[in-house]
């Protein structure tokens, strides 16, 4: 009778695990749209908790206007530069559309004069107008972004409010559900906290010191609009592999199109030679030394973050290799260790 009462339970628990997985699922992947704006909520709320609870602990301030003003601190520092990029080059990006077969003119006269001048073959004049018309269809795309930015953002920070408020009991009920040993839950969080402090704050940090680098040359070498390179500069810095290279190197072939030869080899130079040289510095000492985390996850971890998450995988594609790398060690802590202890007692 007992055993028909466990088998009993154990299919009906099996059916109950069977329903939770299917509604987890059906609401993944209902709310997979909203994800980038999770990931930039809890990113946010691991750089703020601390915070968080030290204004609440010490000022005694109420969760409510506490999780407030940390946002409006976070909007500042975050949304008021991104305000001032957007600013800037959106009239490059208006007078590119606006203008694109006037562009694309400009850009076969300098391809042909470089084919020219090297003998080399670089673009077709049907490659180019495709170029054209990818300048011209990329005005939908840019609102479709901007919108779909908007919304982001705004969601990011509605989450982040409840996050902040109901830090403290999210963390405790984390900790309850997470299926690990109290030992392996803490070097869960502090991993997390790592690579998120690492990627949020290095990153950034990174790819403006390179903006700076660049824009001691740029003012060196007398490129026009330095201030705009300086710009182009910090944003392409933070992207892998090819980073601040898509910055100098179309400065250089614009200088070479002008007949100012010197310049534009001066600038390969100190492209490749002081502004990589810096990405190389920084990129392997400050973020190993605020996360200790070794460059090549760091690499690889944004090439995959930014193909899954968008811009947010800088931070969360490192933080996925590091967890699976931290994963396999807690099993082989949790299990296979385990296992072996207890098959030598046995033999013993």
């Amino acid at each position: 009778m007992s055993n028909n009462i466990i088998d009993q339970n154990r299919i009906r628990q099996f059916f109950f695990i069977i329903v939770i997985v299917l509604l987890g699922v059906l609401l993944f992947l209902e709310l997979l749209g909203f994800l980038p704006a999770l990931l930039g909520a809890i990113t946010l709320y691991i750089l703020m908790h601390n915070w968080m609870f030290h204004i609440i602990d010490k000022w005694k301030w109420k969760k409510g206007l506490a999780a407030l003003f940390l946002m409006f601190v976070s909007m500042i520092i975050i949304l008021l530069p991104i305000g001032l990029l957007v600013n800037m080059l959106s009239s490059k990006v208006s007078f590119a559309i606006e203008h694109s077969s006037e562009l694309a003119n400009a850009i076969k006269t300098v391809v042909h004069s470089i084919e020219d001048r090297f003998d080399v073959q670089l673009l077709s004049d049907q490659t180019i107008q495709k170029i054209q018309t990818g300048i011209t269809d990329t005005v939908p795309q840019i609102v479709n972004a901007t919108f779909n930015t908007l919304t982001t953002i705004f969601f990011m920070y509605f989450l982040l409010y409840f996050m902040l408020v109901n830090g403290r009991s999210m963390e405790r009920t984390l900790y309850e559900y997470l299926p690990l040993k109290d030992e392996n839950a803490v070097l869960v969080r502090k991993e997390i906290n790592n690579m998120v402090v690492s990627n949020a704050i290095g990153i950034p940090v990174i790819a403006l010191l390179q903006g700076i680098v660049g824009l001691i040359g740029y003012f060196i070498i007398g490129v026009d609009q330095p201030w705009f390179w300086f710009v182009v500069t910090c944003i392409t810095a933070m992207l892998p592999v090819v980073g601040a290279a898509l910055a100098y190197v179309p400065l250089a072939i614009i200088f070479f199109a002008d007949n100012e030869t010197g310049k534009g080899i001066f600038m390969l130079i100190y492209g490749f030679g002081v502004i990589g040289t810096v990405d190389n510095i920084f990129r392997f000492t400050l973020q190993k030394r605020i996360g200790n985390i070794h460059p090549l996850i760091t690499v690889f971890g944004v090439i995959i973050g930014l193909k899954l998450f968008g811009f947010i995988g800088l931070i969360f594609g490192p933080l996925l290799i590091s967890m699976f790398i931290l994963l396999l060690k807690i099993y082989s802590n949790e299990f296979i260790t385990k296992q072996r202890e207890i098959t030598n007692t046995l033999e013993n």
